[in-house]
């Protein structure tokens, strides 16, 4: 068994220089948000990363910081059709740009293709993993065939028997009216 690895902090522009990748092998148990989405369930799955750094030219000729990261995780859902558990695959490959400030980075957001990511000395990675694995999950989550057969109707036992007629509460003025006894 592969040993834990957690997500360490960054020093995104000393990671782009060095060009190292980093990879590491993490529990869905150190994540607290994707813990939730599974009900507490599956918190030993492994949380499979790696990420590369590098240095890119932007049109002025400055160098740029990205990051590339990579993801496989398996969570244990609830399947939306039939309510059974159901193992959810991810996989994420992303590449980020990163830019000076928060401004900058809300000024280029429309023209970018990237995504693009405020730069830090402390830059949190187990968050930025935690928040693509969420993203990657599927709105509906369901098992392409259910493995047991699905229930299609309810009905209450003595739903097909007969109704008592109602009574009508004019019905007994009309009777008196016409002149009929009962």
């Amino acid at each position: 068994m592969q040993h834990e690895i957690r997500a360490p902090s960054l020093d995104v522009q000393a990671f782009a220089e060095s060009t190292r990748p980093r990879s590491g092998r993490d529990l869905l148990s150190n994540y607290e948000r994707l813990i939730e989405e599974t009900q507490g369930l599956g918190a030993d799955n492994p949380v499979e990363w790696s990420v590369q750094g590098a240095l890119r030219a932007d049109q002025t000729g400055a160098s740029q910081a990205w990051l590339h990261l990579t993801l496989a995780a398996s969570l244990p859902l609830t399947c939306q059709r039939c309510l059974g558990p159901v193992e959810q695959a991810l996989a994420v490959d992303r590449w980020f740009r990163f830019v000076e400030t928060e401004a900058l980075a809300e000024a280029q957001d429309d023209d970018a293709e990237e995504d693009l990511l405020v730069t830090s000395r402390q830059f949190n990675l187990a968050g930025l993993i935690e928040d693509e694995l969420l993203m990657a999950l599927p709105l509906v989550p369901r098992h392409e065939a259910c493995p047991a057969g699905l229930k299609m109707a309810v009905a209450d036992p003595g739903f097909d028997a007969q109704e008592p007629e109602k009574v009508h509460p004019f019905a007994a003025l009309a009777k008196l009216r016409r002149g009929s006894p009962d």
